[in-house]
């Protein structure tokens, strides 16, 4: 077996000698002798403008609605008004507006809720009451 070769370490690069003017952090100020001889006020020194105070900005995230909680049922219906649901679902993709059969139901529970007292109780007497449970297979 060939002995493990030992990768030699790469050197970094050393850093440019600084001037110790560069090196400096703080501004020089040269006022030439010519200026003070005259008589006129030197330059002012370069500073820093004032710090404003610190400006909070609040960003308010848009509020999600909640979607409203699901529930999953199931319920026996004749067959006669199940295929009524498949009419519907054909009939509105007719319009133009395809539906759902959970739709449909939707969308006649909410008819139901705003008929008035009396219009609900003939609606419900329309409908005849049927055994619950699973039906029997046949």
């Amino acid at each position: 077996m060939p002995a493990s070769k030992k990768v030699p370490a790469v050197k970094k690069p050393a850093k440019p000698a600084m001037s110790p003017a560069v090196r400096s952090s703080k501004p020089t100020r040269n006022v030439s002798k010519a200026v003070v001889k005259r008589g006129l006020p030197p330059t002012p020194a370069i500073t820093k403008p004032a710090a404003s105070p610190a400006v909070h900005v609040i960003v308010e995230k848009p509020v999600k609605a909640k979607k409203p909680k699901l529930v999953r049922d199931s319920f026996t219906i004749p067959k006669l008004e199940y295929s009524v649901l498949g009419e519907l679902k054909q009939r509105a993709g007719q319009l133009n507006s395809p539906a759902k059969k959970s739709e449909l139901l939707r969308a006649g529970i909410k008819a139901l809720a705003a008929m008035s007292d009396a219009s609900l109780l003939g609606a419900l007497q329309a409908v005849p009451a049927i055994k619950t449970g699973r039906p029997t297979k046949a």
